[in-house]
Order: structure tokens, then C-alpha cells, then sequence
């Protein structure tokens, strides 16, 4: 009964469902596809330079050059998978999305693990392991009890010849290390969930209205931009459910196929200081996100009868009457398809 009381505590207070967490798997994609590509760099350089020295006696160096073989392939295989993923449905997007972050948190892992035991270095391969798991505490969201899992999987190895090489103490501080990491991570998500509330109380004052004009309200106003493609910037990564777009896709929406970031660049950003300056003015947070030049909205901080169109909502999908945000040009392939579906 204690058991079950203590799982029931500890889902309480860490446990955010996953259509919460679609937004945070998006940075986690985002940030993949950058970690990705610089694992892909290194361990290029790594490959170039065993060939460039040890072409003669590549035998001697066959593990060094098979496990610089693997991680540049697991880093493209990362790599590609965060561009795949990019569009999933968001009830997939907290697994799928996850996916290339996991593969990149095991990269690490994975040398920390080579320094130590391969490479005879236990201090770089300590330090790479804390410091694989510093960046993940710092630049990812994930369950503190899988982040345990990763990171005593490369800790729990080492324990022998970190005490042969570092004496008692030397062991004892890493496991302290490892102990305030996993308190750090349950705090992170603690806080993750109580953010996830207050996003939610939001959510309640915070309404789009997509059927007929797109609109915009807070707090039951409407929500006013200094500049007219202000709003359909907006309206448009509200069509887009979440998923990140680039400035050039933005950048053919609001100005045309032929508009290109040199003469229109500027004009964006100054609809982005637009954007962030309004909401700002009004605390209205996480609901517009921007990061590595993408673009998107968090649907979970916003009510929209478009998404509740989307979810099958009965009521939704009655005050549907053949209008989709009618004052863009783009989004009438968006109105035919929602007609179809009350049709289907």
C-alpha cells in the first residue's frame, strides 16, 4: 500500500502528460538537429585525422576508427531523424520527437564510456559524463527517471576504476555529482509542471478565433499589432499547429514566393519585435516561440476552435460554417479541407 501511495505522490508532483509536453519535444528536436551536426563535424575531424596519421597501422587504431565510424553515422542518423520528425502529429510528437535527443544523449554517454576504458583517460572520461549530462539538464526537457537510467548506465561502469584511480573520495564526490544531478532533473521537471499550470490558466483568457476572420483576444480583447502582417505572421504559425517554420517559408507566406531575405529580412524582424513587444506588454508567455531562426506557436498556451475542429469536438466542428481565416489568401486550401471533413 505504501508503494502505491509513493507512486501515486511521485506522479502527482512530476507526471505532465505527453500532448502537454509536444511543445517542449519540439525544442528537444531543435536543439538535436544542432548537437547533431556538431557530433557529425567531430567525428569527421576525428576520422580525417586517425587517416591522415595512422594510414599506415589503421589496424593498430581499428577500434578507435570503427567507434569514429559508428558516432558519425549515429549523429547523421540523428540528424536526419529531427528534420523527419519535424511535422508529426503532436499526439506523436513527445516520442517521435524525443527520438534524435535520446540517440545524441547516448552519443555521449557513449564517449565518456570510450575515454575511460578505451583511451585509458578515467578523468576525461568522468568529465565527459558530467558534462554530457550538464548540457541535457541545461538544454533539454526530459523524465528525470530515464535521465537517471542514461546517466548510470555510463556512471555505474566507471565505479571500480574511478576508486583504482581516485581513491575513495574521488568516488564518493562522483556519486554526490550524479546525486545532485538527478535531484536537479526532478526539480527541472517539478518546475516544468508547475509552469504547465499556470500555462493553462492562461489558456483560458487566451482565445483565437479562426472560423471567418482570424481574431486574436485576451481577456476577452482583441489583441492589437503596430503592424497588419503582424497578426497573419501569427495567423499563420496558428495554421501550422506548432510545427517550426523557417524564416523563408514566413517569408513566401507574407510577401510572396519570389520574396527573398535580403529586401524582406529586415521587415520580419521588425514584425517579430512587433509580436514579442505586444505579448510582452501583456505577459502573455510560451505562447509564441521562436529559436535557431524557427518560428512557431504552442498550442497547449492558447484555446482556438481550429484545434478543438481538430481534436473531433462536437461543438467545434457544428459553428464551422465554411470560413477559414477569410482574409488570407493561403488559407483557403485550409477551409477546403475542414469542409471535407464535416462532409466525412
Amino acid at each position: 500500500m505504501h508503494i502505491i501511495d509513493l507512486c501515486s505522490a511521485i506522479r502527482s508532483r512530476y507526471y505532465i502528460s505527453p500532448l502537454d509536453l509536444a511543445d517542449s519535444a519540439e525544442t528537444n528536436r531543435l536543439h538535436s538537429n544542432f548537437v547533431s551536426f556538431i557530433f557529425f563535424i567531430f567525428g569527421t575531424a576525428d576520422l580525417l585525422v586517425l587517416l591522415v596519421l595512422h594510414r599506415n597501422s589503421l589496424y593498430e587504431h581499428f577500434v578507435s576508427f570503427l567507434y569514429f565510424g559508428i558516432f558519425t553515422l549515429v549523429s547523421v542518423l540523428a540528424f536526419l531523424l529531427s528534420i523527419k520528425v519535424k511535422d508529426v502529429a503532436r499526439e506523436k510528437a513527445y516520442i517521435l520527437k524525443n527520438i534524435p535527443f535520446y540517440i545524441d544523449f547516448c552519443c555521449g554517454i557513449g564517449a565518456s564510456v570510450y575515454n575511460f576504458y578505451i583511451l585509458s583517460q578515467p578523468f576525461n572520461g568522468v568529465l565527459t559524463l558530467f558534462l554530457t549530462n550538464l548540457i541535457v539538464l541545461c538544454a533539454f526537457s526530459f523524465s528525470p527517471f530515464i535521465f537517471l537510467v542514461l546517466l548510470l548506465s555510463g556512471f555505474c561502469p566507471m565505479i571500480p576504476d574511478i576508486y583504482v584511480n581516485f581513491g575513495l573520495t574521488g568516488l564518493m564526490d562522483s556519486i554526490l555529482v550524479v546525486f545532485v544531478m538527478f535531484s536537479l532533473s526532478l526539480y527541472k521537471r517539478y518546475s516544468e509542471k508547475r509552469f504547465f499550470m499556470l500555462l493553462k490558466r492562461q489558456k483560458k483568457s487566451l482565445v483565437v478565433k479562426t472560423f471567418g476572420n482570424f481574431t486574436l483576444l485576451y481577456d476577452g480583447k482583441v489583441v492589437r499589432f503596430s503592424r497588419t502582417k503582424s497578426t497573419e505572421l501569427l495567423a499563420y504559425l496558428i495554421y501550422k499547429n506548432g510545427s517550426s517554420v523557417q524564416t523563408k517559408e514566413l517569408l513566401s507566406v507574407l510577401w510572396g514566393d519570389h520574396a527573398d531575405s535580403a529586401r524582406y529580412g529586415a521587415s520580419l524582424r521588425n514584425l517579430i519585435v512587433d509580436i514579442r513587444h505586444v505579448l510582452g506588454e501583456l505577459e502573455i508567455q510560451n505562447f509564441f516561440v521562436s529559436e535557431y531562426n524557427n518560428f512557431r506557436i504552442n498550442p497547449e498556451a492558447v484555446h482556438c476552435d481550429y484545434y478543438d475542429f481538430l481534436a473531433g469536438e462536437r461543438t467545434a466542428v457544428k459553428n464551422y460554417t465554411g470560413e477559414f481565416m477569410s482574409q488570407y489568401s493561403w488559407a483557403e486550401d485550409v477551409a477546403a479541407f475542414l469542409e471535407r471533413k464535416v462532409l466525412g
